[in-house]
């Protein structure tokens, strides 16, 4: 690898491949610093947004990812007395070329993201090369130290360093930047169960009980199963089949397969937080994504939020890397567009918080409030804006014109990921 570039991304997630390709494609040379062998990891932001299919379409690949195994969900319903539901988000009524959400292993389309990025000379992908540490010049962040697959240390200067490592970021902490935090009421413990062709689904109804909640999200041969608990409750002390007695209980139509759950192995903890930096640069680097603002899990929006940061990225430093040094200035403009947006969606997650999930968590409640239910019943144009909340957002960014390409030629067959792994086995 050489020992300089114009900007240095660290970490491979959607924010930090999309931000690649985008300046790539706009003649900026740029590397990408991922710390594991490859993408195969589960449970990672699998929700596919409207916003994020058309930004696809814009940059031609979105009969890439429409060859990809996918399921598609159009609403989001409340579940209500007597088994009816109350319909909370309706996005096939959006006048939009893709009135739905698409549910696709992440791993899927950032594979799908590094082959295009890798038709530009300009792209570099570096996998198993973990970042260390931030270089300093004077009063700058001016590179990355990293270590490589065989253990050796190295040293990448570049003019701009793009912290896209997630809510976790030891980009951001070696910066010194700290994010205000947000109170949240559960964690989320992940699993996945089939799915018989003829259970078919293209909507997501929640289940409530006394400090439970689940979420059974369609995906292609399986549901993929978001179980929240209150804060701090490790359901791994009550073993395996004691799990599964819950489970069945909260969700009784999981009863005859709940036993493919060998063991808590094939359960991922998710410690949820909530948090955004005030200020998401210092001189010579910017945090994206969950980097700068991590999300609730609530709608799924975090991987959709953290490509429009990446975008917004793109477009606006592409000419100040081309021509040199980004200042703080332009860095700050960044953060300036895409605050909004993120503020907004998190005000929403935090309001789901308060009135739904935090008072089920507690104890307090087991049915979402008479009161919504109500509201979205008599006023069904509720449900659309509520979609376009959830689908496209308040500021949706597009592809910048340099970046944009009629939809390529099919991909070449790919060899099929095994997706009957457990989470222990693809989460290294």
């Amino acid at each position: 690898m050489a020992g300089s570039t114009r900007c240095v991304v660290v970490g491979g997630g959607p924010a930090g491949m999309v931000l690649g390709l985008l300046l790539a494609r706009g003649g900026v040379d740029v590397t990408v610093l991922e710390k594991h062998a490859d993408f195969l990891r589960d449970f990672r932001g699998d929700t596919v947004h409207p916003s994020t299919l058309t930004l696809l379409d814009e940059l031609g690949l979105g009969g890439w990812f429409e060859a990809l195994p996918h399921s598609r969900v159009d609403r989001v319903e409340l579940p209500g007395t007597g088994g009816r539901t109350t319909t909370l988000a309706d996005l096939s009524r959006l006048n939009i070329a893709h009135p739905y959400i698409a549910m696709a292993p992440q791993w899927d389309l950032l594979d799908l993201l590094a082959e295009a990025a890798a038709r530009e000379p300009s792209f570099h992908l570096a996998m198993r090369h973990e970042v260390t540490g931030l270089l300093r010049e004077r009063d700058r962040i001016a590179g990355v130290n990293y270590r490589t697959p065989d253990g050796a240390e190295g040293t990448l200067h570049a003019d701009l360093v793009v912290a896209a490592d997630g809510r976790r970021s030891a980009t951001r902490r070696s910066a010194g930047l700290r994010p205000a935090t947000f109170p949240v009421p559960f964690d989320a413990w992940w699993f996945r169960l089939p799915r018989p062709a003829h259970e078919d689904s293209v909507g997501l109804v929640p289940r409530m009980a006394s400090r439970r909640f689940a979420v059974l999200i369609p995906r292609v041969g399986s549901y993929q199963i978001a179980y929240l608990t209150p804060k701090g409750e490790d359901l791994r002390e009550l073993g395996i089949e004691a799990f599964r007695r819950d489970v069945a209980r909260l969700c009784p139509s999981l009863g005859d397969r709940v036993d493919q759950l060998a063991s808590m192995d094939d359960v991922s903890f998710l410690d949820v937080r909530m948090d955004r930096l005030h200020r998401w640069h210092t001189d010579g680097l910017l945090c994206v994504g969950d980097a700068a603002h991590a999300m609730s899990p609530v709608g799924g929006v975090g991987i959709n939020l953290a490509v429009q940061d990446a975008v917004a990225a793109a477009a606006l430093l592409a000419s100040p890397l081309l021509r040199g040094r980004v200042t703080r200035a332009e860095l700050a403009t960044v953060r300036a567009r895409r605050l909004a947006p993120v503020a907004a969606a998190q005000s929403v997650q935090r309001a789901m918080h308060r009135t739904l999930i935090g008072p089920v968590m507690a104890g307090r409640r087991s049915a979402p409030p008479a009161a919504v239910t109500g509201l979205l019943d008599r006023f069904p144009a509720l449900t659309v804006a509520s979609a376009h909340v959830l689908g496209v957002g308040l500021r949706p960014e597009h592809a910048p014109a340099f970046a944009r390409r009629a939809p390529l030629p099919p991909r070449q067959a790919r060899p099929a990921r095994d997706r009957a792994a457990g989470p222990a086995q693809r989460q290294a």
